[in-house]
């Protein structure tokens, strides 16, 4: 019997290899992790000496490690919106910047996201935990509004919103966070069940949503998606109980640990489901660590700045793919980048990608077939991109040459100048150009006149890149409205601080599947 089962999962990988034989497979039920603020340096895997995350280090060990892994910006809501529709932020129009708890726009609707394209497909599709890509008028962009059937979260940055509690019992956050705004709002579907969002409960809650949602489908034997978008571990870090003064490393590795709990449960629930073997996991980041907040707030290894710059700490992001008998285990130096999920899982199911400019490349090569990615280049935008500077970095095999840089998300007497937040917009010409091979910390600056034939490739491939790059209408231009705060009374008074709930709304799971 034994033999028989491995003999059908060789069978299975060999059609995976033969990317026209993928609808031969049986579709597998996608889990798609993601980290907030997450720095390449923050996990044992990559070198963290006091980190403690025994449930990620499993996956990896399993898995396939990623070291060269990239997020499309380095800031929350740009780098989301280019993981889910498989395009750079600037063709979709979520720029300059994020989204706040009441801005007027977000994601457009008529952009295809991941979940809309597996829908498609015949799975049964959720998100639990941080969205970001806008709420509007009447919740008009929430994730029940682009593919998703279920939704259990709060749908911007948990630090976007007044708090006072984060550890328990009763310890305060490090700060009061934005007073004057609406407390955080959490989610089920399009109701708000809890307001001010218990922090003390929250991942167990976001567990207890993600039980129900793979029991439930794996009971009706019906492939299933769960983006599984974690608050974790972006600012102001919180953990409850069982996790809080659980790390020395203090409170972000109390929320690092809780994080890693959650990872863990996941992997339990796919188990006792009975799905494990068919459950295609990856993991990833959204941006590097924001460094801003000094020992709250992440580490980006031996990678220079974090959140905010298109250096490497900016974008460069851990990531492990997972799935037991199919993907090969070990660690890859491959390039790859959180835009490449799109296409990966429309090609892993055999579906059909939107009509659309895509500029995500399949993965498979890299996770099946131990062979070189499909990519060869990879274009950095900042935090806020315009058309009149255009593309800040571009890397091109081993070679980075930065055009532009400024300070991101970091203190002014940090010791590296350029990632200082206010270190203004500069611009290189010649371009400063690195071989992240040998100097992943963009130290040792290259003589561009002595590598000629790689500045031609280089300019060759931004020039065409920035010709075929058409721009979308920026959603974050369009502004904010106070009465877009989602609120659990609507016009109520005073506003917002009369937004919130008597008591708790017990969720109701049955409606997470």
């Amino acid at each position: 019997m034994c033999a028989f089962v491995w003999m059908c999962r060789l069978t299975c990988l060999i059609l995976l290899m033969d990317y026209g034989a993928s609808k031969a497979v049986a579709k597998p039920n996608i889990i798609l992790l993601f980290a907030d603020d997450l720095g390449y340096g923050d996990l044992t895997m990559y070198g963290h000496p006091t980190s403690t995350n025994p449930n990620l280090e499993k996956m990896a060990s399993e898995g396939l490690l990623f070291t060269q892994f990239y997020s499309a910006s380095p800031v929350c809501s740009p780098s989301r919106a280019a993981l889910l529709t498989g395009r750079y932020q600037t063709r979709s129009g979520v720029y300059p910047g994020v989204f706040g708890s009441n801005s007027v726009g977000g994601l457009p609707l008529n952009e295809t996201t991941i979940a809309e394209g597996l829908k498609a497909e015949g799975y049964s599709t959720s998100i639990i935990g941080k969205w970001h890509l806008g709420v509007g008028k009447d919740n008009e962009y929430l994730p029940t509004r682009q593919g998703f059937d279920s939704y259990l979260g709060i749908p911007y940055s948990h630090g976007m919103c007044p708090y006072l509690i984060c550890f328990y019992p009763n310890a305060p956050c490090f700060d009061k966070g934005r007073t004057g705004k609406a407390p955080c709002p959490l989610f089920q579907n399009e109701k708000i069940v809890q307001q001010p969002a218990d922090f003390l409960q929250l991942t167990e809650n976001y567990v207890k949503g993600a039980e129900s949602f793979i029991k439930t489908n794996a009971n009706k034997k019906a492939p299933f998606f769960l983006y599984m978008a974690f608050q974790h571990t972006h600012h102001p870090q919180f953990a409850g109980k069982t996790f809080t003064n659980s790390s020395v490393r203090g409170k972000f590795g109390d929320s690092l640990n809780e994080m890693d709990w959650a990872v863990g449960q996941i992997f339990q629930f796919i188990e006792d489901a009975g799905v494990k073997d068919n459950t295609f996991v990856f993991f990833t980041s959204d941006n590097g660590p924001s460094l801003t907040r000094q020992i709250r707030g992440g580490n980006a290894g031996l990678l220079r700045c974090g959140k905010g710059t298109t250096w490497e700490g900016g974008q460069r992001v851990p990531a492990i793919a997972w799935w037991p008998g199919m993907i090969r285990t070990g660690k890859t130096m491959e390039v790859a980048a959180t835009v490449d999920v799109f296409p990966t899982l429309m090609n892993l199911v055999g579906g059909k990608l939107p009509n659309v400019t895509m500029d995500g490349v399949d993965m498979a090569p890299i996770l099946f077939n131990n062979q070189k990615s499909n990519r060869d280049f990879y274009i950095y935008y900042p935090t806020k991109p315009d058309k009149t500077h255009g593309v800040y970095a571009v890397r091109w095999q081993q070679y980075k040459a930065h055009y532009y840089s400024h300070g991101g998300l970091c203190p002014n007497f940090y010791p590296d100048t350029v990632c200082r937040h206010n270190y203004s917009l500069h611009s290189y010409d010649p371009p400063l150009l690195y071989n992240l091979h040998n100097d992943p910390s963009e130290i040792y600056a290259l003589d561009v006149k002595e590598y000629t034939d790689v500045m031609k490739e280089i300019e060759m491939v931004k020039a065409n890149f920035e010709a075929g790059m058409v721009w979308g209408e920026s959603q974050m231009d369009r502004g904010r409205n106070s009465s877009y705060d989602p609120c659990a009374k609507p016009g109520c008074t005073p506003f917002p601080a009369c937004c919130t709930t008597n008591s708790f709304i017990e969720l109701n799971m049955s409606l997470l599947v």
